[in-house]
């Protein structure tokens, strides 16, 4: 009964960061697009700070014709995804935030420039005390060892999502879980303290 009543709470905070999301994008963007720079002040995101890197990632994972605007259709699509997706969805969708260059593999350099952004947004937050922190080039190895079966240094999606199937810590590491809705839930904290 309390798992439940927990289920239906998070379903409401999920429906109230999409309606506050709807009412913030229609606020900041009449014109029906978002850019890059409006995408970051969306949700709160210094252009030159931690988390400016890991924003540009994803909106490039949220702009799916790639014309570098995210029109709404695009973001609830996304928020949809993220929100409300299975795993194998948020698994393809972090692949596609991986896959900087779009060529359908996640290479060491763009593995290394994701893991390295979220460990800049991670900083200062251990989940796990049991054993001591990887840095990012270790996480890297780590990631490409488990991961990439056929050996040749790249991650294709079918490799990426078993992957984050077999392995809980590389799960952990590729799903990207810093999402929208966090970052929504903070600002609006954030003004509260105003």
């Amino acid at each position: 009964m309390g798992q439940a009543q927990q289920t239906e709470n998070a379903e409401e905070i999920d429906v109230k960061a999409l309606q506050d999301m709807y009412k913030k994008f229609v606020t900041e963007c009449p014109s029906g697009l978002l850019f890059l720079h409006e995408f970051k002040r969306f949700f709160g995101v210094d252009p030159t700070g931690e988390a400016s890197d890991y924003a540009e990632n994803m909106f490039r994972a949220f702009d799916t014709n790639g014309d570098n605007t995210i029109d709404f259709l695009e973001f609830v699509a996304a928020l949809n995804l993220v929100f409300r997706g299975d795993m194998e969805h948020k698994l393809r969708w972090s692949f596609k935030v991986y896959d900087k260059d779009n060529n359908g593999y996640v290479d060491r350099n763009e593995l290394r420039s994701i893991i390295h952004s979220i460990y800049r947004v991670k900083k200062g937050t251990r989940t796990d005390t049991n054993e001591p922190p990887l840095t990012v080039d270790d996480s890297v190895d780590r990631i490409l060892q488990t991961v990439d079966s056929d050996g040749d240094g790249c991650i294709n999606m079918e490799e990426f999502i078993r992957g984050a199937q077999q392995d809980p810590w590389v799960l952990n590491m590729l799903k990207l879980d810093i999402n929208p809705a966090r970052w929504v839930v903070e600002q609006r904290r954030k003004s509260a303290h105003f």
